[in-house]
């Protein structure tokens, strides 16, 4: 049997992803980050972006809001605000999503409503992306 990891993704809402899988890419800070089994532990924060996920030799995809992962040799544990499959994404809504927050950043707003606003856009253009990538293939 070939070696895998545990990738467990969590919102505050629910446990949106729990399987063994064979490889993880995560959207770090500083870019992305691959992660293998056997990989040395680590705790990093991530951004909102793109999860890519390699199970059975097929590739999945979720997009993510901001977070942190705990990395360990045989466990990935992802806790982010938003997290969304490809095939769950509503690419008219996040589009509207992106329009509202986008307008929403020329009005004058306090810092914790540019905060929200931000973070809003950024979670809008994660699942369009992972929307478009899914569309491709």
């Amino acid at each position: 049997m070939a070696h895998t990891l545990k990738l467990e993704i969590v919102t505050p809402e629910a446990k949106i992803y729990s399987e063994q899988v064979e490889m993880v890419t995560l959207p770090g800070v500083e870019g992305e980050m691959g992660i293998y089994p056997q990989h040395v532990p680590l705790m990093t924060q991530i951004v909102s972006g793109e999860v890519a996920v390699r199970k059975e030799g097929q590739d999945y995809f979720l997009a993510v809001g901001d977070g942190f992962a705990e990395i360990t040799a045989d466990h990935v544990a992802i806790l982010t605000d938003m997290a969304i499959k490809a095939e769950d994404i509503d690419e008219a809504r996040a589009e509207e999503a992106r329009k509202r927050a986008e307008v929403r950043l020329h009005e004058k707003l306090s810092d914790e409503e540019t905060a929200a606003v931000t973070a809003a856009l950024a979670h809008s253009l994660a699942e369009l992306n992972v929307a478009k990538r899914r569309r491709r293939r």
